[in-house]
Formats: C-alpha cells, structure tokens, sequence
C-alpha cells in the first residue's frame, strides 16, 4: 500500500493537472484563444492593487524575465497596455484593456460553475475536515513560498 504522503502527492498533482485542462478547454470553447498561462497573468494584473512588472511577477512567483515574455505576448494581442510611471520612470505599468476584461469574466465564471458543481455533487461545505484541511494546506504554501 502506497505510503499518505504518495498518495497526496499524486491526488494533489491529479486535481492540479484536471483543473488546469477542464479549465483550459472549456475557456478555448467559449471562444478564448489563450493559454492558461497567459489567463493568470492576466488575474495577477487584475489582483495587484499597485500592478508594477516587479509586483506581477512577485505574485506569480516568476521573473520579471519571465513576466515580460508573457506581457510582449499580451500587448501584441491586445490584452494589455504598458506605461512608464510618472514619478519614478524606472517603474513600468501593465494596464489590462477591455478585451482582458471579458476574458477575466468568463475565466471567473467557469470557477463559479466549477464550485457549483463541486458543491453540489460532493456536498463540500457539510465537510469541515476537507475546509480546514484545504486552509491549512492553503497557508502552508502561502508561508513557505
């Protein structure tokens, strides 16, 4: 029999893996030609109250190499917009444009049908050992990395 941390290793690297493709499928039938990657760059601007390339790539836990790989990509696109700050011209801005803002809206709303059906098919918040687990396991990765 395959040891506790096996085994959650491979259900975490499974849900992981599931999410990412369901997620990264029904978007492409909704008519989103992005890859998931590029979607989450796309909520890291959304979520960062100062939204700067360092601060993206803070919260993505990439480099600001990285980010600007992905940012070239999504002002070709149309997706975003670049400027240097005023005040301090080493500082450059990434601004999401309505096209992104329509993406960000459909990409919430298949999480919103996700927990739905999650919800409802597993009964999930009767379960008040798999809520702390997963906020612990939550916080854990929050300190740690």
């Amino acid at each position: 029999m395959k040891s506790a941390k096996k085994k959650i290793n491979e259900l975490l690297v499974e849900v992981f893996n599931h999410i990412l493709s369901i997620e990264g499928q029904t978007l492409r039938n909704r008519g989103i030609k992005l890859s998931m990657n590029e979607v989450h760059v796309l909520e890291a601007i959304m979520k960062t109250s100062a939204p700067t390339m360092t601060n993206i790539a803070r919260r993505l836990r990439i480099t600001v190499g990285t980010l600007t790989t992905s940012t070239n990509r999504l002002v070709e696109k149309g997706y975003t917009t670049r400027h240097r700050e005023e005040e301090d011209k080493r500082k450059v801005i990434v601004s999401l444009t309505d096209k992104a803002i329509e993406v960000l809206k459909i990409h919430d709303q298949f999480h919103e049908e996700m927990l739905d059906a999650m919800f409802d098919d597993m009964k999930l918040d009767e379960d008040e050992l798999l809520l702390q687990s997963l906020e612990n396991l939550s916080e854990y990765f929050k300190k740690k990395y």
